[in-house]
């Protein structure tokens, strides 16, 4: 089991619940204070399912059981508590204020969170293989293809070859022209993507290295991948049926950035480089 917090390994692996897991998660999400003081028994008629239900569900999140699960949640209770971190699940266009508080606790939480789970052995790889690799394709599809496009976009300022794109039948096309000198690193929140999955295997058949940039550890491009970096997130907290949060993503190709910008040599020239291609089209 990963260093996720309970919130966020909910929140993660959400979609691959059952119906009935899916109601003990909703109940925990809105209720985790009192989730800790209660039995198996309890919370299965709270949260309308069975004994049986609440253990199958503890042990999907990685836990051995319910004990183990409060143990965990308390400690979380507990630190928020203590860290005066009053994260709320309510925004209101009539209570901005609030809200903004809200929200800012919620993403803060996202980031910290992602920032602790991150293997500084696994991560010191990633980035040799990145400084190294001669084409480096970011590939996402819907609402993480921003993140891919600003990846690339990124790296070519350091002088790495990176290309992304907005068509997957496109990306598709070219990872089939990619070799085992080459990196495809995949962004994808759920890791469940089937058009990605797709462009993941045909990555590994062509000899290069899959990199992937997820919630769910436990999803099929996370499985496929040689390395991945997994991030948290809460927006269901906030949007309840809908998440698609991109900042813990966001923040990783950041993250990974600035640590190849101190280390690459003539990360300074090339960036200086392109700024001067670019001069003459700002009006100061």
């Amino acid at each position: 089991m990963n260093n996720q917090s309970i919130m966020g390994i909910i929140c993660s692996s959400y979609e691959q619940f059952f119906d009935a897991e899916k109601r003990i998660a909703d109940y925990i999400l809105e209720n985790k204070k009192s989730v800790v003081d209660m039995t198996v028994a309890q919370l299965a008629k709270a949260s309308g399912t069975s004994d049986a239900t609440v253990s199958r569900f503890c042990r999907r999140c990685g836990f051995k059981g319910f004990q183990s699960l409060k143990i965990d949640l308390a400690k979380e209770v507990i630190e928020e508590e203590r860290d005066s971190l009053q994260v709320s699940n309510e925004i209101d266009r009539g209570n901005l204020a609030q809200s903004l508080q809200n929200i800012l606790a919620n993403k803060t939480a996202e980031m910290t969170a992602t920032m602790g789970m991150l293997d500084t052995d696994n991560l010191e790889t990633i980035l040799r293989i990145l400084e190294n690799a001669r084409i480096i394709q970011f590939a996402a599809v819907g609402n993480t293809i921003p993140v891919a496009m600003d990846g690339a976009f990124k790296f070519n300022q350091l002088g790495l070859c990176s290309v992304s794109g907005t068509i997957w039948e496109g990306q598709v096309a070219h990872t089939y022209n990619l070799g085992p000198a080459d990196v495809v690193l995949i962004i994808s929140n759920s890791g469940t993507s089937r058009r990605l999955l797709t462009l993941a295997k045909g990555a590994h058949e062509n000899g290069a290295r899959i990199i992937v940039i997820t919630n769910n550890d436990s999803s099929p491009l996370a499985g496929i991948s040689d390395y991945r970096i997994i991030t948290a997130t809460r927006e269901k907290l906030l949007t309840g049926d809908f998440w698609f949060s991109r900042i813990p993503a966001m923040m990783v190709i950041e993250t990974l950035y600035l640590l190849l910008f101190v280390s690459k040599q003539d990360a300074k020239t090339h960036i200086r480089r392109h700024e001067d291609s670019i001069r003459q089209d700002k009006l100061i």
